[in-house]
């Protein structure tokens, strides 16, 4: 799915929500559940969020961080939750698309959790440690190669999106790497920089930080066009891997049976939070690209997702061992 915002859509769908859920809809405070630790990308977007909800409703939005189990505790949290449209979530995408796949059981069923919208996408790119003496996606597959199990990569841990796209590039490239799973982006990152490990799919924002000061180099992106922030860095595309796209994003999902008209009326704020111009900066500085939409974008986008990916994990046999 094209990154873009959808005002319109926003627009269409505040006007259809009826009138008496207009009138009696938030009465008190409203809970989002995020999926992720306080002060990382997930956190940063959810609070933007929730402070415009809190202006356009006049009730309290409230952040509450329930990280763990790759977004599995939020998830659960928000299952067990009231379908009232008093508790939502936002998470990235592992709890909806491919913890089904890399755990041996969950506590909540992902396809009864009620898709609202995606808030945003965030761009990967691959990053290589200085250390590693690579200029070229050409050459880092190359030294790959004629070096099997010797080129090590980062990830956030088991199951994440670098991980994943890292195991995608495995399979088409036909190299073999050396996965290094780190607890978060941070510890990750700071070993690229002291060339402890060799590679990260890395997100945006901390990617161009590498990359402009001199600590690290982007040899490629895997989004599906060039990047507006780097468009002398071509796609995996580009390079030759047909259909290579590995971006991260953020959604937000309600609990099971929570009615359509409240989905459709919070998912018109959503929109119309992100469209706003101070929120769209605040994103686009954090490396997010808005993108917004219906609640069926997004259900159409999590079974791409889930294809996408489900195939990388059964392929290499991917499993969390707890």
């Amino acid at each position: 799915m094209r990154t873009k915002l959808l005002l319109a859509v926003a627009t269409v769908l505040s006007i259809a929500a009826s009138p008496a859920l207009a009138q009696d809809y938030p009465t008190k405070p409203v809970n989002i559940i995020v999926a992720a630790p306080a002060g990382g990308g997930i956190d940063v977007a959810a609070r933007l969020v929730a402070e415009e909800l809190h202006k356009k409703w006049g009730q309290p939005v409230v952040v509450e961080n329930r990280q763990g189990g790759g977004g599995n505790v939020g998830a659960d949290a928000l299952a067990r939750a009231n379908p009232d449209g008093y508790t939502i979530m936002v998470s990235g995408p592992a709890p909806l698309t491919i913890n089904r796949l890399i755990y041996d059981s969950l506590t909540f069923d992902p396809d009864t959790i009620v898709p609202v919208a995606i808030l945003n996408t965030i761009p990967n790119t691959i990053v290589v440690s200085n250390k590693l003496g690579l200029d070229t996606m050409e050459a880092f597959v190359e030294k790959a190669k004629a070096a099997p199990d010797t080129i090590s990569y980062a990830s956030q841990g088991i199951g994440t999106t670098p991980h994943l796209g890292a195991e995608l590039l495995q399979s088409m490239a036909g190299i073999e790497l050396v996965h290094v799973p780190y607890r978060g982006t941070a510890p990750a990152v700071t070993d690229i920089v002291a060339g402890h490990v060799d590679m990260m799919f890395m997100q945006l924002e901390s990617a161009l930080r590498l990359h402009h000061d001199g600590t690290g180099k982007i040899l490629a992106v895997s989004s599906a066009e060039r990047l507006a922030e780097l468009p002398e860095v071509q796609t995996l595309i580009e390079l030759g891997y047909e259909g290579f796209v590995s971006d991260t994003w953020n959604a937000v999902t309600a609990p099971p049976g929570t009615p359509d008209e409240l989905v459709s009326f919070i998912n018109g704020a959503i929109n119309e939070a992100i469209a706003l111009p101070a929120v769209a900066e605040r994103f686009s500085n954090l490396g997010m690209h808005p993108v917004g939409g219906s609640a069926q974008d997004m259900v159409d986008y999590l079974a791409v997702e889930r294809e996408r990916w489900g195939k990388v994990v059964v392929d290499a046999g991917i499993k969390v061992t707890e």
